[in-house]
């Protein structure tokens, strides 16, 4: 089927469908199913694969762990022997896949195994979740099917949750085009000795990419023609995670750590807002896009069960702990969000922005984030998400502008949630964040437009691990951001990720870079480090 006529089913399928009838939990099974080929008689349906047959390795994209709890693990993989095709070379047949989870690297003391079904519907991913398991230890694990054996994983159960842990490190990263160069960074990541990765959103770029993978200038291979047009169907952004799955310091970085993963809107689209798409389709044709995005999101991510999508809803926002040392607050700010103000973009802000029923996380989240923050014992408070939180003006005059996709877009919605921060008593907040291809520290404060007002918490942003290429230390909006912003205390637009040691008496973050990624191998560097205090918020250089 080519590409357009299966645009013009999906065109198809959101007409018979209708938004009110979509937005029911079989109208969208039902158009999804339609659109994207899926057999409506459910997994039952499909046979099973004789695994003796496959003749290629089928754990091109390798494993990965996410979500540790005390005493769980969820481990995954996907069978893909050829990932660059429609299918992964696979027949739409079953596969069982046994599993493996050790103490040690070499599988000599085994402690759990089992085995699990790889279906054709969910495109023979697997997600495990391996119960029974002690607090805070590391494990090792891996997969076979037929006469394959996958590479080994290793992961990590999290502390037990009264547990008096008295050190945590993590990991921050985002944005990786593929098409803007090499995946340095996460061979770098895939070396560090962190206890859990945080990937803050755009793992995916639904962009073109071009027969030579675009920055990446391959000169070795060509990239089949279907990589060279935007996602759309479930069938492209299955293909798209293939590729991206398929780079081999990616594959490294999963197999180390375990990830907690949320998205921003290039897993789906740039810069939608909900249900709002960013160009003007059919809000039915977006819904269904957003389905197929959201699924083959869950299929190919280290998620648990209460992660799989229904239709064109995923519930994402979840609360992991780690201990009485951190509690965190994973959030999606992009499914329940209000449209942009002002058309999006840099706006000086005014009353669309300032309208206080604005909301960047939804009713619902919300009250679930200050609830959580109400029930919390733990010393740090740590909200990964996706955009700038922290005020953010472009120049430091009254004539500013602000993001309307960040959280300057959102001013009513972000003063609800520090409100509720202070009313729960949460003294050590930090915020993790993604998105913007640079690396920023920021105070947080009780008011932004006042200097002197107290500071209420961090915020550690991640830069892009690709995103907008080679960047530079110094972006030419540095001066004025720097001068615009008194809370501002780090700004730097290199590739990499951040370190964050969270500790009893102070936290750590480190700014790791590269010097370029539009070429491979570039060494690593750390561009800044900096502190702070338990019971004394603010970033000073370490």
């Amino acid at each position: 089927m080519t590409h357009s006529s299966h645009q013009q089913e999906m065109r198809d399928a959101a007409r018979q469908v209708g938004r009110r009838r979509f937005l029911t939990v079989t109208g969208a099974a039902a158009a999804l199913a339609f659109s994207v080929n899926l057999p409506a008689a459910g997994t039952a349906s499909a046979a099973e694969l004789d695994a003796e047959k496959i003749g290629d390795d089928p754990f091109t994209l390798g494993v990965a762990s996410g979500d540790p709890l005390p005493d769980s693990v969820l481990l995954w993989t996907r069978l893909a022997p050829r990932p660059y095709e429609p299918g992964s070379g696979l027949p739409r047949k079953r596969v069982q896949v046994r599993w493996e989870l050790a103490r040690d690297e070499r599988f000599s003391r085994i402690v759990r195994r089992g085995s699990t079904t790889a279906h054709p519907e969910f495109d023979h991913s697997v997600h495990v979740e391996v119960e029974g398991l002690d607090a805070d230890r590391v494990f090792y694990y891996r997969f076979r099917t037929g006469t394959w054996t996958s590479p080994v994983g290793r992961t990590r159960t999290a502390p037990a949750r009264g547990a008096r842990n008295s050190s945590l490190s993590l990991a921050a990263v985002s944005c990786q085009a593929y098409h803007d160069g090499y995946f340095t960074a996460y061979g770098h990541l895939a070396q560090e000795d962190v206890d859990v990765v945080f990937h803050l959103g755009d793992y995916l770029y639904e962009y073109a990419v071009n027969a030579t993978g675009g920055a990446r200038n391959y000169t070795d291979r060509r990239l089949p023609a279907h990589y060279n047009r935007e996602t759309v169907t479930l069938e492209d952004y299955r293909l798209r995670y293939g590729l991206y799955k398929s780079d081999p310091d990616l594959r490294a970085a999963h197999a180390a750590h375990p990830f907690v993963v949320t998205w921003d809107d290039h897993e789906t689209e740039n810069n939608y807002a909900g249900e709002t798409p960013e160009n003007d389709v059919p809000p039915e044709e977006f819904l269904l896009r957003r389905a197929a995005a959201y699924r083959a999101y869950w299929e190919n991510q280290p998620l648990r069960a209460p992660q799989r999508p229904t239709g064109p809803d995923m519930r994402l926002y979840r609360r992991l702990q780690f201990g009485r040392l951190a509690q965190f607050d994973i959030l999606d700010t992009r499914q329940y969000r209000s449209d942009q103000a002002y058309g999006d973009g840099w706006q000086t802000p005014g009353p669309e922005s300032q309208d206080p029923s604005r909301t960047m996380t939804g009713a619902a989240q919300e009250r679930w984030l200050i609830d959580g923050w109400h029930a919390s014992r733990a010393t740090w408070n740590v909200v990964p998400q996706q955009v700038t939180f922290a005020q953010r003006r472009d120049v430091p005059t009254d004539a500013f502008k602000l993001s309307m996709d960040a959280w300057d877009g959102y001013p009513a919605s972000r003063g609800r949630i520090l409100k509720g921060a202070e009313a729960a008593g949460v003294d050590n907040l930090m915020v993790l964040t993604g998105d913007v291809h640079v690396g920023y520290g920021f105070d947080l404060k009780k008011d932004f437009d006042d200097p002197a007002s107290r500071t209420v918490g961090t915020e550690i942003v991640a830069t892009s691990v690709t995103s907008g290429k080679d960047g530079s230390d110094k972006p030419g909006s540095w001066n004025n951001q720097m001068q615009a912003n008194p809370h501002m205390k780090f700004f730097n637009g290199r590739r990499g990720y951040a370190v964050v040691t969270l500790g009893r008496e102070q936290a750590r973050a480190d700014y790791r870079t590269v010097s370029a990624v539009t070429t491979p191998g570039a060494p690593l560097a750390t561009a800044a480090s900096f502190v702070t205090e338990v019971g004394n918020q603010g970033l000073t250089p370490a």
